[in-house]
Formats: C-alpha cells, sequence, structure tokens
C-alpha cells in the first residue's frame, strides 16, 4: 500500500481519514510521481544539475523523480499545438510502467480544460485491469 496523492491547483495532497492517511493498492501515487515528482526546473535528458536532490543518492534509474512533463508545463507555452509534447513527455516519464512489466499497456491523453490549465488522463492496464487517472495541472506559463 503506499499513501494516496492527489493533484490540487498547489501541487500534491494527502487525505486524512478519521486520523488515518488515506492509502491505495493502485497505480495513481506511482503515476503521479512520475508525472510531478522531482524538480520542476529539470528537464530531464544528461544534463543532471538541476535534478532533485534525492536522485543523487538513487542508485536504481527507474526509482528517480525526472518529470520532463512537470518541466514541460512551467516551461512552453498553454497552447493547443502543445498538447502533443505533454502527451509524449507523459509517455516517456510513464515507460517504466512498461519496462519494469508494471503494466502492459499505456495511453496518455492531453487536453485544456480552460484557461492555462492542462488535464492529463492516463489508462494502464495492468494485470488485465484498466485504471484511469486524470490529473489537472495549472499551466504555469500562458503566452
Amino acid at each position: 500500500m503506499d499513501v494516496l496523492l492527489y493533484q490540487t491547483p498547489d501541487n500534491g495532497e494527502i487525505n486524512v481519514v478519521d486520523g488515518e492517511v488515506e492509502q491505495s493498492g493502485g497505480l495513481e501515487t506511482a503515476a503521479y510521481l512520475s508525472l510531478f515528482g522531482g524538480n520542476e526546473d529539470d528537464p530531464g535528458g544528461s544534463d543532471t544539475t538541476l535534478t532533485w536532490w534525492g536522485n543523487t543518492v538513487e542508485r536504481d534509474p527507474v526509482s528517480r523523480y525526472r518529470s520532463e512533463t512537470q518541466y514541460l508545463i512551467s516551461a512552453i507555452p498553454a497552447l493547443p499545438q502543445n498538447l502533443r509534447r505533454i502527451e509524449q513527455a507523459a509517455k516517456r516519464d510513464l515507460q517504466w510502467f512498461l519496462d519494469q512489466n508494471v503494466a502492459s499497456e499505456l495511453t496518455v491523453d492531453a487536453t485544456i480544460p480552460r484557461l492555462n490549465t492542462v488535464r492529463i488522463v492516463i489508462r494502464i492496464t495492468a494485470q488485465g485491469k484498466e485504471s484511469e487517472f486524470t490529473f489537472t495541472e495549472n499551466w504555469k506559463i500562458s503566452k
């Protein structure tokens, strides 16, 4: 079981129910951390100068948080033509689900539901069961 993280306008939150932190046996926390974990200013790739400090001690590359999705949402304009870039980045950030055989299928769709906002819908098939997660984030750059 993992702590259930969910997206809010000011980033991730946890929920406390009857004094206990809400837990989840699903994949939503792993998906959330893959898309929004690490340093927002880290563009990913081979340059690790802006990597999140926790990545410097993590030996397993799969466990490092270097979210290209999070970076792009703060680096490129909120325009319909940039949705494809967000989708491609999210697929790369989530690729480890397929590489590690956690999931057998993965799809990502991004839309602009309202001004300066991006909605990312992820569908993951794992052990024959499909799960869908929606993350709505403020697009940091409007032009």
